[in-house]
């Protein structure tokens, strides 16, 4: 267990510099575009003086040089004090973690759906490789790659929620509520299938086309000759060896499914109404309620860097090798 703690303490200090360059990238890239919340204001209230726009500068440290900005907005950071919301007045940090449920159940429920059904749907294709159920997999796998989201959650909506009724069309619960305790998380669950579906359709698709070609090019190693010469039995084979070693690229690219999940729950999101992080990003850009931004971005780095953590520690228990790396 020493050496896989030296490994995750190796790779945790590897991670903050990552989110320390995210957060100064975020910061100059968002600071660079026209506009700022008081001009904003203003907008809303259809005039403001020179005096007003200058007050609203002040409070909102606007008037300060922009070094001073991203200094005083990294010791924020630190200390994390995400400031204060304008336009929901309320504290940045209470509205993120307010949202960052809704966003985690999305995201994660589509992990595991893509990288349980690439695994499965991969396997089948590499060992049935000649067959029919093979061809149709792979035919399944290039629609999705190739289809964009949003108009993929826009087919689902019309087919599964308006013509068949099977699903909500949009939201987390139904209006008004569904009850409490089972009945709310039923009805959640109910809401979560097609964003779900949706979000996990294209990462679906490169674990089942990545995991059929990682079996295959495990059956042509020497332990699998190996182990047929020994008599073991094929399904045996497949499931304790095969596998084992062929499923190491999928938890790989499941770290990088993380960043790529909760980038596209702010389509996903918008598509179907999901009250998560991603809605609540594209509402504070066009707001130019830059702090409210930079407080998602910078806390949904964080939640990819211990994801990685985490797929690193799964890596390293499937494979102890890498724990020594």
């Amino acid at each position: 267990m020493g050496g896989r703690g030296r490994f995750l303490g190796r790779r945790a200090m590897q991670g903050l510099p990552t989110v320390f360059l995210i957060v100064t990238f975020n910061f100059f890239l968002l600071h660079l575009a026209p506009g700022d919340p008081a001009s904003v204001m203003a907008g809303e209230a259809g005039a403001a003086t020179p005096e007003y726009m200058a007050q609203l500068r002040a409070q909102f440290g606007l008037d300060q040089p922009l070094l001073m900005q991203y200094l005083r907005y990294v010791w924020n950071v630190l200390t994390l004090d995400f400031g204060y919301s304008f336009r929901y007045q309320e504290s940045n940090l209470s509205l993120i973690m307010g949202r960052m449920g809704a966003t985690l159940l999305l995201a994660g429920s589509s992990i595991l759906l893509s990288v349980g059904l690439g695994t499965l749907l991969g396997l089948i294709a590499a060992m049935r490789r000649d067959r029919i159920e093979a061809a149709l997999i792979l035919l399944v796998t290039v629609l999705a790659y190739a289809s964009p989201i949003f108009w993929l959650g826009l087919m689902f909506i019309v087919i599964f929620a308006i013509q068949l009724g099977w699903v909500p069309t949009s939201g987390m619960t139904t209006a008004g509520g569904a009850g409490a305790g089972a009945a709310h998380w039923l009805d959640v669950a109910h809401h979560l299938i097609l964003p779900a579906i949706t979000l996990s359709l294209f990462y679906m698709a490169l674990y089942t086309r990545l995991m059929r070609a990682s079996v295959l090019e495990n059956l042509r190693m020497n332990y699998v000759t190996t182990a047929r010469a020994k008599g073991v039995a094929p399904r045996r084979l497949v499931l304790r060896h095969v596998l084992r070693n062929a499923v190491l690229p999928i938890v790989t690219m499941a770290g990088v499914q993380v960043g790529g999940a909760l980038g596209g729950s702010v389509v996903v999101e918008a598509v179907f109404g999901w009250p998560g992080l991603g809605q609540l990003a594209f509402e504070a850009l066009f707001a130019r309620d830059l702090n409210l931004l930079l407080g998602i971005l910078t806390l949904s780095s964080v939640v990819v860097v211990l994801a990685n953590l985490l797929v690193d520690l799964v890596h390293s228990i499937i494979d102890p090798r890498v724990a020594l790396s």
